[in-house]
């Protein structure tokens, strides 16, 4: 582990963890079940409990680890093991853009979750966005063995996605503080955003 990969795990990534617990433990419905894609070894899952007791957590991952602190199935990083409308809650956290194909990914999200979908993830827009992302997630994942395909959106292309697979934005936010000021005047700026989706299509769900 390099310095900059140092400074990230002990602080950085610490703060990041901190914030997104409080604002997605105010996004999730009372008593779901909450289905955590790419959850890693489910840190962020086991945060989020430990604030909403109510709230029952598994998790799907490509990388095998050996040590989980919640439930964790292997899977193909393509299709969720899982039956249409299984879940109350998909998540996907910094996920989509390290997948081959998101659309595909997130189609299937639509298929099995009940009441919503929670994405926290990038947008491309905006001046060095792109080799800024790529700094971000070398230093951040690479370290771990994550894929880096870069596959970051435009917010056209999310938009373009959520309205084919019949998902309404309820909750949508840019400015989510993730870094200290002084780093989050470039590293934030509008990199970043955490959405709430309702799934609304039936249809759609069950294809």
């Amino acid at each position: 582990m390099n310095l900059l990969e140092s400074v990230h795990a002990h602080y950085i990534q610490q703060r990041r963890i901190d914030v997104l617990v409080r604002r997605l433990k105010s996004l999730i419905p009372p008593k779901a079940s909450v289905l955590d894609v790419g959850c890693g070894d489910g840190h962020l899952a086991y945060r989020i409990k430990q604030e909403r007791a109510d709230l029952s957590f598994r998790g799907l991952d490509v990388l095998f680890r050996k040590e989980n602190v919640i439930p964790v199935q292997h899977f193909d990083g393509q299709t969720i093991p899982a039956d249409a409308a299984s879940v109350d809650v998909v998540m996907f956290i910094d996920v989509l853009h390290h997948t081959e194909n998101p659309y595909a990914l997130l189609r299937e999200a639509a298929r099995v979750a009940r009441k919503s979908i929670i994405i926290k993830d990038h947008l491309i827009d905006g001046i060095l966005a792109e080799p800024t992302l790529r700094f971000m997630d070398r230093i951040g994942n690479a370290r771990y063995g994550v894929a880096l395909p870069g596959n970051y959106w435009h917010q056209s292309q999310w938009d373009e996605a959520f309205e084919t697979l019949a998902l309404t934005p309820v909750d949508w936010l840019e400015k989510l503080a993730l870094y200290p000021k002084a780093l989050d005047l470039f590293f934030g700026r509008s990199l970043h955003f955490l959405a709430q989706l309702d799934v609304g299509n039936q249809s759609m769900r069950a294809c």
